[in-house]
């Protein structure tokens, strides 16, 4: 499967997000400044904080002690504490704390929105990484922009580029991590439903086009393109918030986390263990089960996870959840030939698919024909 065909959502989602970004920044040119000043920008901004702290209280209340939704609670309650912030100063100041797009945005502000942008990317680290961000390791993360915003103030060079370039590095970072956290779920799981990484990956492009988003409205000194920034900002609050809520841990789904099976010592060859295994399969018809996990086999062949991954990458050259698929296909074919009167929605539960649309996109990939195509080119032989 070629990257286009594997993230085609996620392809299809950035460039829609994309293109009305770029839509609403050409139509912010027409508002006039005096009115975003005075109404539009305190508005917009008075929202953004209202969804930002009622959203955190949503997540804390149903965080469930997952790491993840707490990372993305702590965010919306920082961002709307420094919403608030600047709203307070804005209505009570003589004059804006900070103009959106102003010509002489200090290195201070900067810093600011590298360090809100840095906060957006805790979700992310957390959910590809759990367990891995620490205090130690946050304040690695900023040192870097700390110390460039003091070289930017104790030698003569223009550092602002640099600093606002920063969050860059990070999010680099974190895309090395996309393919391992990928694997490892089709390495444990028979379904991806709601634990794969097209979710992380639309969120990290959100991430990106906020920070795109600000650097323009920084460089084209236009005030009224921070309307932009202001409705996306809400609008990825408010959707991520939802996907979140219902986005379930795969690191914390395995049964008896923790606690491997104990390896035991097996003198079988692999032609035996293969023969086993096929054999439960076809038989017990374990796929059936769309929560069908690795930690399965290991009652059948009496190997811990690691074992078990090592297996079937050696001997089948594909990853569980591919090794899964190719039965649930198979299966499929057989009921399509067998009971040429059941639908493609009843087969896929029949076979373990979580939906018509996921077998549809797997039946796809594995044979290059959609099941319909496949059943016409079956019953004109």
């Amino acid at each position: 499967m070629n990257m286009f065909t594997q993230y085609k959502s996620v392809i299809r989602f950035s460039a829609i997000l994309s293109a009305c970004v770029v839509l609403s920044l050409w139509l912010s040119s027409y508002i006039p400044e005096a009115l975003f000043s005075s109404q539009l920008s305190p508005i917009l901004f008075a929202c953004t904080v209202a969804v930002a702290l009622s959203g955190a209280w949503v997540i804390f209340r149903h965080a469930d002690n997952l790491r993840f939704r707490k990372a993305w609670g702590w965010t919306m309650l920082v961002w709307g504490v420094v919403d608030s912030a600047y709203l307070f100063f804005y209505i009570t100041a003589p004059k804006q704390v900070m103009d959106m797009g102003a010509a002489n945005l200090t290195t201070l502000e900067l810093l600011l929105g590298n360090i809100l942008g840095w906060v957006l990317l805790l979700y992310p680290t957390e959910a590809l990484r759990p367990g891995w961000m620490n205090w130690k390791k946050a304040l690695w993360q900023l040192l870097p922009m700390f110390a460039l915003v003091a070289l930017d103030y104790a030698i003569p060079l223009n550092l602002q580029p640099v600093i606002s370039l920063y969050p860059v590095v990070l999010v680099a970072f974190l895309f090395t991590h996309v393919r391992a956290y990928n694997n490892w779920c089709e390495e444990n799981y028979s379904t991806l439903d709601d634990i794969d990484v097209q979710w992380i990956l639309r969120f990290m492009v959100m991430g990106v086009l906020v920070g795109l988003v600000y650097m323009y409205i920084c460089l084209i000194h236009h005030p009224t393109r921070g309307f932009t920034q202001l409705w996306f900002t809400i609008f990825m609050f408010v959707y991520s918030t939802e996907q979140i809520l219902f986005r379930k841990d795969p690191w914390s789904m395995l049964r008896q986390p923790g606690q491997e099976k104990p390896q035991e010592n097996i003198d079988w060859p692999n032609q035996q263990l293969r023969k086993k295994l096929e054999y439960w399969m076809e038989k017990e018809k374990p796929y059936a089960n769309p929560d069908f996990q690795l930690s399965d086999l290991g009652e059948v062949l009496a190997m811990n996870r690691t074992y078990l991954s090592q297996f079937i990458h050696s001997e089948y050259g594909c990853t569980f959840y591919q090794f899964v698929n190719r039965y649930r296909i198979q299966e499929a074919k057989r009921l399509r030939k067998e009971h040429p009167e059941l639908k493609v929605q009843e087969i896929s539960a029949l076979c373990g698919f979580s939906s018509p649309a996921v077998f549809s996109r797997t039946f796809a990939s594995i044979t290059g024909m959609t099941p319909r195509e496949w059943a016409r080119k079956i019953d004109s032989a």
